[in-house]
């Protein structure tokens, strides 16, 4: 599973010109589904994503979480973040998961990243073809694979 997870003072994603989800200060996450993907991977990474400490402290220091500063997510599922450009220009998709396993996965991770953030989380359409406008804040920009755990 990879997340790419930016930080932003405000997104939104919109499906057909009307909002689907909407945040403030917080993480746009892209999440990516491969097919060996398993609920301990939710698990880790969505502990992983509230706790990330890159939000400025009083001191101007990147030191606080999520969890710290009350921000928002908006997650969206991105297939592509598993694209394998290997072989010609023509990006492959054959490690993404297929959808009857990614939806219960991505549902999963909206379930996890809300319990462990109490409030709601933003959302896209699995699936559906989306617009996203955000305000990447620093700009800070992280990519975690979940297979690199270790």
């Amino acid at each position: 599973m990879i997340a790419v997870i930016q930080r932003v003072t405000q997104a939104k994603v919109s499906i057909e010109e009307k909002v689907a989800g909407k945040i403030g200060n917080g993480f746009m996450v892209l999440l990516g589904i491969t097919h060996d993907d398993t609920q301990a991977d939710v698990e880790w990474l969505s502990k992983k994503i509230v706790n990330l400490r890159v939000f400025s402290d009083a001191e101007d220091k990147m030191n606080l979480s999520l969890l710290d500063v009350e921000g928002e997510i908006l997650l969206v599922s991105q297939f592509t973040l598993h694209a394998s450009t290997k072989k010609g220009n023509r990006p492959s998709y054959n490690d993404a998961a297929k959808p009857e396993l990614a939806i219960p996965l991505y549902e999963s991770m909206i379930e996890a990243l809300s319990n462990k953030l109490g409030k709601q989380i933003q959302t896209g359409e699995f699936g559906a073809m989306m617009d996203i406008d955000l305000v990447n804040n620093g700009p800070v920009t992280i990519i975690i694979d979940s297979k690199e755990k270790k």
